[in-house]
């Protein structure tokens, strides 16, 4: 583990005023639209797994070489790699050290919660590490997760002090941008689900604040509800925002001036089709696409954070 290191909320924003950016790549790779063709759709019994898993790895990393200096942060959906078995795992991994390696955080996508033991348990193999008798086994080592709150304050807290120990974010789930999270989380409607739940991460984070005034404790609050972000912002002053939803689902940058108030790193703008399936409106070369996308948005949101 490396408890020693900076507080997320910290790291993140000195890389953002380095990079000039809030852009977080979001990595949800589907194998039947890679940027990597197989050689051929012809395999043995039991060997697509490890082919497939392969393709994914190749195709996020030229994701991430393209599109990379444009962004703060990669946000790798855990769904899409789990669903290959064990070597979507492994790479995952694989992936999660490249974008490290270019210098970006790294955000697991993975939105866990359950009761507090199993909490700890998935907390450990994200940011953690699990003790044995034979030694200590490392978990996956990202910078950042998301988590679920929906089981309450007790199950939430493996995973803050998790995060905590390891100098990692959590993002927890407060307005998703799914449409039909209307149905529960703007309900009922003097008190709705969201507001409350904001109430919480500001209380869960106000211990995890660190030299930036951003707290380690963030919140996904979608793009594509920005009538909500002002009283959002209101209820957490100091909660780092995972913004998904712009571009593919509707969201526009011109609408998030109030996640980016406190400072220009407390709005991440977490953009993944829009980026990465770019040469399908553009054309071109998949990889150029891509890089002139998100450089495009950086440039954009950029501005609005800092006018």
């Amino acid at each position: 583990m490396t408890g020693a290191r900076a507080a997320f909320a910290d790291r993140l924003a000195a890389l953002v005023e380095e990079r000039r950016s809030q852009i977080v790549l979001g990595l949800d790779p589907d194998p039947s639209k890679l940027w990597v063709a197989p050689a051929s759709a012809v395999v043995g019994p039991g060997e697509a797994p490890a082919i497939v898993a392969a393709l994914v790895e190749s195709h996020c990393r030229r994701a991430i070489a393209a599109a990379g200096s444009a962004c703060v942060a990669v946000k790798p959906q855990l769904a899409c790699f789990e669903r290959l078995g064990a070597p979507g795992w492994s790479a995952l991994a694989a992936v999660v050290r490249a974008a490290q390696e270019a210098g970006l955080l790294v955000i697991a996508d993975g939105k866990r919660g359950d009761v507090p033991v199993t909490a700890r348990a998935y907390a450990q193999a994200l940011v953690g590490e699990t003790p044995t008798p034979f030694g200590t086994i490392p978990g996956l080592g990202v910078d950042a997760f998301t988590a679920n709150p929906l089981l309450g304050r007790d199950a939430l807290e493996p995973f803050t002090e998790a995060a905590r120990a390891a100098g990692a974010g959590c993002f927890v789930l407060v307005r998703t941008s799914n449409p039909g999270a209307a149905e529960i989380q703007d309900e009922p409607g003097d008190d709705p689900l969201h507001v409350r739940l904001a109430r919480l991460v500001d209380g869960v984070g106000a211990d995890h604040t660190g030299e930036s005034g951003l707290s380690s404790i963030g919140a996904v609050t979608g793009a594509t509800r920005p009538d909500l972000l002002k009283r959002l912002r209101q209820l957490m002053p100091a909660a780092v925002f995972l913004l998904p939803g712009v571009g593919a689902q509707g969201g526009s940058v011109e609408d998030l001036a109030p996640a980016f108030e406190p400072h220009p790193a407390a709005g991440l703008i977490a953009a993944s089709r829009s980026i990465v399936d770019a040469h399908e409106q553009r054309g071109g070369d998949p990889a150029r696409a891509a890089q002139e996308a998100a450089e495009e948005l950086r440039a954009a949101a950029w501005q609005h954070a800092t006018s």
